[in-house]
């Protein structure tokens, strides 16, 4: 039964915001995990762009279509922060990363890591990244039913841990699988019911991942304040504000965590994803491996890798598909309004470009693989400035977001050199949405050494 969240001040011409709280306890979260989309789409024609339902315990705001997306995402009025909204899920496992701060304190930290991705940096990125990602193709076996999820997972944090601390020396694979599982365990904790540590629960399993990242991180750590190196743990260690301002230790170690498990959680998603729809549709997979062999090198520079413009127009549209962010989370920190409707102050926000990247309205068929939407003579894209936002939007859009596209389309460019593929035509990956998008399965696909 729908009710209202908040009645709007007398004087005001502010409509209230509608919805309903779903079952005791668990709210609508079981309903998100399964099917975030049957979910939001149920919101959107019951209630519109804005309703409220409870989720994790709290009340939030369903933040629905580009218009509304917008606005709390551009954040005029500096009603809504960062923080306050992913602290609720996140923060104990990620807190100090760039995406849970706000104001002065995130412009700051921004403003010193932005020296981190600096194109002559990506450049240097990008030559490291092939013989790594060359490595970890060489030890990848063709066959029937390839799971590739995991498979690109552990490429991918080799590919980050290679890249973002140039190697963990003395680490063996059983401490890579830890580090692995901890980063696991952080993200999955975002929808934990019982949000106490409490053995046996998600929860708990993210307080001891966060101690294990946190441990292995310290360790390297003096060695990188010792001696500086082009990986950007040891640029952390050493770049300095306009004033000289460096980050401590404590924060070093925070930026760490946090970006080495969006740089490989993120690209993992999208490269799986990239191999699904790939090898359901050959000629997309034919057109996109033409490209790669016509720049006649396995080990592409930044510069080369915008030759390929097929890998970059299905690398949009996987990113559209399957946001692998599919929801951000803001928190309203004083009465405020979103399209008309009356916002109190302590809301919890869930701002859901996933939704709005699968509205008809804006993608004609929108559940159907067409990279040709984001070809210059299309731009389905620029249909609303908001209409496509895998990476987020205002002060705190990624700021790891060219990186993300140059090692997709890195590993990407080797996969199609080295491998043929397959995926049965009908096929639907069984997307887990505890945390960030998963397939159950393991992606498996038909996959044939060249």
């Amino acid at each position: 039964m729908a009710r209202v969240l908040a009645a709007p001040p007398v004087d005001s011409t502010l409509e209230p915001v509608f919805g309903d709280g779903g079952l005791p306890v668990v709210g609508h979260t079981l309903e998100y995990i399964r099917d975030p989309l049957k979910l939001l789409g149920s919101r959107w024609e019951k209630y519109g762009e804005v309703s409220w339902l409870t989720m994790a315990g709290q009340k939030w705001i369903t933040v629905l279509g580009p218009n509304a997306c917008q606005q709390v995402l551009q954040n005029a009025d500096k009603a809504f922060v960062n923080s306050d909204g992913w602290s609720l899920l996140i923060g104990p496992f990620f807190h100090g990363g760039l995406m849970l701060l706000d104001s002065e304190e995130h412009l700051r930290h921004r403003r010193i890591m932005q020296q981190a991705f600096t194109r002559d940096r990506l450049t240097k990125s990008v030559d490291a990244l092939n013989p790594v990602t060359a490595t970890g193709l060489d030890a990848w076996q063709g066959g029937r039913d390839v799971q590739v999820y995991p498979a690109l997972k552990a490429l991918t944090l080799e590919v980050a841990t290679s890249i973002f601390m140039g190697g963990a020396e003395d680490s063996t694979d059983a401490d890579i699988a830890l580090l692995n599982a901890s980063f696991v365990a952080c993200v999955q904790a975002a929808t934990s019911i019982v949000r106490y540590r409490v053995p046996g629960t998600r929860w708990k399993r993210g307080l001891d991942g966060r101690a294990v990242l946190d441990g292995f991180f310290r360790r390297y750590l003096p060695a990188r304040r010792a001696t500086e190196t082009d990986d950007l743990f040891s640029v952390l260690c050493h770049i300095e504000g306009d004033n000289g301002e460096r980050f401590s230790d404590d924060e070093v170690i925070d930026h760490m965590i946090f970006l080495l498990m969006a740089a490989h959680d993120t690209s993992t998603i999208t490269l799986s994803t990239m191999m699904q729809y790939l090898g359901q549709h050959p000629e997309w997979q034919d057109k996109c491996r033409a490209e790669s062999e016509a720049l006649g090198t396995d080990a592409p520079s930044l510069a080369q890798l915008d030759e390929l413009p097929s890998v970059d127009l299905v690398m949009k549209e996987c990113l559209r598909l399957v946001s692998p962010t599919p929801v951000v989370a803001r928190r309203a920190i004083k009465d405020t309004e979103v399209q008309g409707k009356f916002v109190p102050a302590g809301t919890y926000a869930s701002v859901a470009p996933h939704f709005t990247h699968h509205m008809a309205q804006y993608w004609p068929n929108p559940e159907e693989f067409d990279p040709g939407r984001f070809a210059d003579d299309r731009r389905e894209d620029k249909v609303h400035r908001y209409a496509w936002e895998p990476f987020g939007g205002g002060v705190h859009k990624c700021i790891g977001m060219f990186f993300a596209g140059a090692e997709i389309k890195t590993i990407m460019h080797h996969l199609l050199l080295r491998f043929d593929w397959s995926v049965d035509p009908d096929y639907v990956a069984p997307l887990n949405f505890t945390s960030l998008p998963f397939p159950e399965d393991g992606q498996p696909v038909q996959l044939r050494r060249r």
